[in-house]
């Protein structure tokens, strides 16, 4: 049986976390599922990543909130992977996540006999770019593909109409783009011997490029599109914000946003803001569009590289590199997120350094952005601070305003571009 695209049918909004701070963030900023991953067998090798007991707190939190868990496996595994995986399958059964990102047809069928009841969904690794590899994998016994990033919405609504009714599309909608083919890069495992399809990308693509010439080796030719040379390799960043109606129309059943090296603030102002756009276009197109000046503004308060829309509308030729630079531009900075209160104030782990006196933000999941001055800061013993200069220090804050447990504090930088 064929299915059709259903525009108004709710799509998952799923986001991703490398800790499980950032987890807990994701779930009470919007998330409907989760993706993370394990010590092993994740293509995001230098995230935190989760213990099993991380994992088991992680999952019993999301479950909490009626939000899922996705667990990646997508490496693509060699030989000596195998006998690992099978333990760390046989693991994933007992903490009971809802799913399993593979993309290696061997480590499939690990997970379909250790994981039986866990639903097992196709990684973009697997470059699945037709209705053919979609059946494929249905008939394998996947509940889910994600959809290779090359594929234009078009394309996808045509796979759409050819798999059953019940397969599931996901796709990236939002975050780093990778200049490799459905991010199958060996750039990385060619320059530094750190394989990216295992979960270990230097990510070269973000490095600066010349051009050398065959008999003048040695001698390093600028590209120059300015006088720090070029950077021919470093993408865009995908943001779909101003199109949710065109996603929905599509068929695509959830919505994927990259970056599980990403900060809890990134998530939470990600998440919120494509938690509010989901929502408003459920309500009606209307209610979306009248809300597009908020949209446009927040998704830019992110930390991102210039956007794009990918290979939605076609190809995206040149304008899909930033040739000039690698940096990124950063509206806002992260400061902790609100604990628990008692006489000597809310506590937080500090991220970044800040001062009594500075004007800061609470952020707070329902959308509503307050700020609020620091009045006052102390350490573990009670003690009084100017400021709170070392990492990940324990603090104590008096603000103007109290926040609730949970919601984001944050300040904006320099390079803020939003209205």
């Amino acid at each position: 049986m064929t299915s059709k695209s259903q525009p108004n049918k709710r799509p998952e909004l799923l986001l991703p976390a490398g800790s499980l701070e950032v987890l807990k963030v994701a779930v009470d900023y919007g998330a409907d599922a989760v993706y993370i991953g394990g010590d092993a067998f994740s293509l995001r090798a230098k995230a935190k990543n989760f213990t099993r007991d991380e994992m088991a707190e992680g999952i019993a939190y999301a479950h909490s909130h009626g939000v899922k868990v996705h667990v990646t496996a997508n490496i693509l595994a060699h030989e000596a992977d195998l006998s690992e995986a099978r333990e760390y399958f046989k693991e994933l059964a007992e903490l009971g996540p809802d799913a399993l990102i593979i993309s290696d047809p061997g480590m499939f069928m690990l997970a379909k006999e250790f994981c039986p009841d866990i639903e097992i969904h196709v990684s973009t690794q697997a470059n699945n770019t037709n209705s053919g590899s979609f059946n494929f994998w249905y008939k394998q016994g996947a509940k889910r593909v994600v959809c290779a990033r090359e594929l234009s919405l078009n394309e996808i609504a045509r796979i759409r109409k050819n798999i059953p009714e019940d397969m599931e599309l996901e796709c990236f909608i939002h975050g780093a783009m990778c200049i490799s083919y459905s991010g199958r890069c060996l750039l990385s495992a060619y320059f530094t011997g750190r394989d990216a399809n295992r979960g270990a990308c230097t990510h070269p693509c973000r490095w600066k490029y010349y051009v050398t010439e065959e008999t003048r080796p040695g001698e390093y030719l600028p590209v120059e599109e300015n006088e720090r040379g070029t950077f021919i390799f470093n993408s865009r960043d995908l943001c779909m914000i101003e199109h949710i109606p065109e996603l929905m129309a599509a068929g695509i059943d959830s919505y994927k946003i990259e970056g599980r090296m990403k900060t809890a603030l990134y998530v939470a102002m990600v998440g919120r803001t494509y938690r509010k756009a989901i929502d408003w276009c459920l309500e009606s197109e209307e209610t979306y569009r009248e809300h597009m000046s908020w949209l446009h503004n927040e998704i830019r308060k992110c930390t991102y590289r210039q956007y794009s829309t990918g290979f939605y509308f076609g190809n995206p030729h040149d304008g899909g590199q930033i040739y000039d630079e690698s940096t990124y531009v950063t509206g806002y900075k992260y400061l902790g997120c609100a604990g628990s209160r008692d006489e000597k104030g809310v506590h937080i782990i500090q991220k970044n350094k800040f001062c009594v006196g500075d004007e800061i933000e609470i952020m707070k999941p329902d959308g509503r952005d307050i700020a609020v001055t620091v009045k006052g800061i102390k350490d573990t013993e009670g003690n009084k601070m100017d400021s709170c200069p070392h990492a990940a220090q324990d603090i104590w804050l008096e603000l103007s305003e109290q926040p609730d447990e949970g919601d984001i504090l944050r300040v904006r930088t320099d390079g803020y571009e939003g209205g």
